[in-house]
């Protein structure tokens, strides 16, 4: 991680890259990870787009749609 890491008054925030390995793997380093506070088992859904990839941390979504749901 570099010292852009911080919210710049913009909203904006520190990008950060990876590359792909020779067998195909795309590693999210463990600095990464760890600033986002994830634990080992923790998944994802991972939806594939034009050029770009979002992965959704699934315990989260499941939070939300419970939390949206106790609101009805």
């Amino acid at each position: 991680l570099d010292d852009n890491n911080v919210k710049d008054g913009r909203g904006r925030a520190a990008t950060y890259r990876a590359c792909v390995h020779r067998n195909g793997q795309l590693v999210i380093g463990a600095n990464y990870t760890q600033e986002m506070g994830l634990k080992p088992g923790d998944e994802f859904i991972i939806q594939l787009g034009h050029k770009h990839i979002h992965l959704r941390q699934i315990n989260l979504e499941v939070e939300k749609e419970d939390e949206n749901n106790e609101e009805e």
